[in-house]
């Protein structure tokens, strides 16, 4: 037999072989159909002892509580904390003013709640209230309830912004404007020299119009803040923001709580017409007892203004809200916070450091001023 036979015949074998031992085998043994059909009825009879399963018993949640989606941990939003769409002949003119100026304000990109109330402000345009962005949109720090960009190296101050921004504002008509700014400890003054020829510009331009100034703590900077305290400033502010416990965990870790404190004894000691101003956010953590301590630590700072307002989350990578304060208990405060001698407080969960400020500062001139 020649080697192509032999290989053929080999082949032929071991096929045989291979088909015989698969023959032998059990399941071989009985019918072809009997395989699949005795799965068939086991299909069948395990279809029939679990026909009375509901969707809970397939869920597993039977005796659970139903399946929740979304942010199922975060405290929900209380229907006091919506507002209504800004509108007003007033609030229209003021943003038409506004487009016209070229000038940019907090109000608007931070989205505030409050920006139909404070531009409409009541009795017209000289009690609204609007406030200025300085020295750009970029912060040199990251406190971890705001939403505002941050960086070591912002970008550099606009020389011109100071005769700019008083000229705009002159002609804008308003009776108060508040000018705030971001921090910059890049800037060996903090920028308060920048902040200081802003407020005497607008001073000089339009002397009528009342100016408040919410500001940095300068690095606890004295020669600093008595440079904006003496601008011709009426109204010095800088929050507090939250109690001193939570401070660390609130704000960044250059912001110290006593620093604020003294930035505010400061101001008032440079310029003792001058009135001050914070603002305290509820909702942080703090509790009662520490909101009161912090209250008298403000009037031992002779701090005339106070505000109260709810913190609210900016995005998933800030802080989360502890809670959401009633109105209730925001009352309460306010009438804590009268009753402790500061000549005026606001205080609700909309309220923010600026809110009507306009309004209030004018009804505070009429009312004689705290001596304690």
């Amino acid at each position: 037999m020649d080697r192509v036979a032999y290989r053929a015949a080999s082949g032929l074998r071991g096929r045989a072989l291979h088909t015989a031992r698969v023959l032998a085998r059990p399941e071989h043994s009985q019918p072809r159909t009997a395989q699949p059909k005795a799965r068939l009825e086991a299909l069948r009879a395990r279809l029939a002892e679990e026909s009375a399963l509901t969707v809970d018993d397939f869920a597993g949640t039977k005796h659970a509580e139903r399946l929740r989606l979304g942010r199922v941990n975060d405290v929900r939003l209380p229907s006091y904390m919506k507002t209504n769409i800004p509108k007003g002949a007033n609030f229209g003119r003021i943003k038409r003013d506004l487009r016209g100026l070229g000038l940019a304000t907090v109000c608007e990109e931070a989205r505030c709640p409050n920006i139909g109330e404070c531009w409409g402000g009541e009795g017209g345009k000289e009690n609204a209230t609007a406030t200025i962005m300085l020295m750009g949109d970029t912060c040199t720090r990251a406190c971890r309830f705001c939403a505002v960009k941050t960086s070591r190296a912002p970008a550099a101050l606009d020389p011109h912004e100071p005769e700019n921004t008083a000229e705009a504002i002159s002609r804008w008509g308003l009776g108060y404007i508040v000018l705030t700014s971001v921090d910059r400890d890049d800037l060996p003054d903090g920028g308060s020299a920048h902040i200081a020829q802003t407020v005497s510009k607008i001073k000089q331009k339009a002397p009528h119009i009342l100016v408040e100034a919410l500001v940095p703590d300068f690095s606890g900077d004295a020669a600093a803040v008595a440079q904006v305290a003496r601008s011709g400033l009426d109204v010095y502010a800088h929050n507090v923001e939250t109690v001193e416990r939570t401070t660390p965990f609130v704000r960044d870790r250059r912001a110290k709580y006593r620093q604020s404190l003294a930035t505010l004894v400061r101001a008032k000691e440079a310029n003792p017409e001058l009135v001050t101003k914070t603002s305290i956010m509820l909702g942080c953590g703090e509790q009662d007892h520490e909101v009161e301590q912090t209250l008298r630590d403000l009037r031992e700072a002779h701090v005339d203004v106070v505000t109260f307002g709810q913190y609210m989350r900016p995005t998933k990578r800030h802080m989360k809200v502890s809670e959401y304060v009633t109105p209730e208990r925001f009352a309460a405060w306010q009438e804590k916070a009268e009753a402790m001698g500061f000549l005026y407080v606001a205080s609700g969960p909309l309220v923010r450091s600026s809110y009507k400020a306009g309004e209030f500062f004018v009804r505070a001139l009429r009312s004689p001023r705290s001596k304690t």
